[in-house]
């Protein structure tokens, strides 16, 4: 029988003070309420990479930093992803895409989606990560949770919370259903590659 899927929620901010904490501590506690997949928060505070420098390229040789390594061998672990992001001039964060670099193989062929705050609910910025995400052989999903500015400033300034945008569960499981299915889906995939590759 098929173990459930693990799916990661990557906080793709490091900045003191920053927003993303309140999305993704809201999606975690509606994500672990569910019995289909295991859902764990990845903040890459607890991996500071320096910026990508290797000698070669990622296909060619591994990387010989040690948090890398630690990075590389989590997302390995890990069927799925729901990338919480912030949108730095119409643009995912920097940190985030020296992250990303720092991936081959680990995420290849698993689904990933998105959580977007901030100005247009950061849809510019999910659009450019799902350029890279593609590059990555990764399947970008259509289902997604953008919060917008409105809702963002009535958090920060108005004391309000996420259960004052209800709306946003319904976007979040829609998502999560989506998610989990191309979790099972693909991980099922790579299973069969695994096994015709030692036959």
């Amino acid at each position: 029988m098929q173990t459930r899927p693990k799916i990661g929620i990557i906080i793709s901010t490091t900045r003191p003070g920053r927003f993303a904490d309140v999305p993704t501590n809201w999606l975690f506690n509606i994500a672990k309420e569910r019995d289909d997949a295991d859902f764990e928060i990845v903040d890459l505070r607890d991996y500071p990479m320096p910026f990508f420098e290797e000698k070669l390229p990622l296909a060619y040789a591994p990387t010989q930093n040690e948090v890398a390594l630690r990075w590389q061998h989590k997302i390995a672990s890990l069927d799925g992803y729901i990338f919480v992001t912030a949108e730095y001039n119409h643009s995912i964060t920097g940190v985030l895409k020296n992250a990303l670099d720092y991936l081959y193989s680990e995420i290849h062929r698993k689904p990933a989606t998105f959580l977007g705050y901030g100005s247009a609910g950061a849809a510019r910025a999910i659009e450019h990560l799902r350029n890279i995400l593609a590059e990555e052989h990764v399947a970008t999903l259509k289902n997604t949770v953008h919060i917008g500015m409105v809702e963002m400033l009535g958090m920060l300034r108005e004391g309000k919370s996420m259960a004052d945008y209800p709306f946003h569960d319904d976007f979040a499981k829609r998502m999560l259903d989506d998610l989990v299915w191309w979790a099972n889906t693909l991980k099922e995939g790579r299973s069969r590659d695994e096994i015709a590759e030692a036959a």
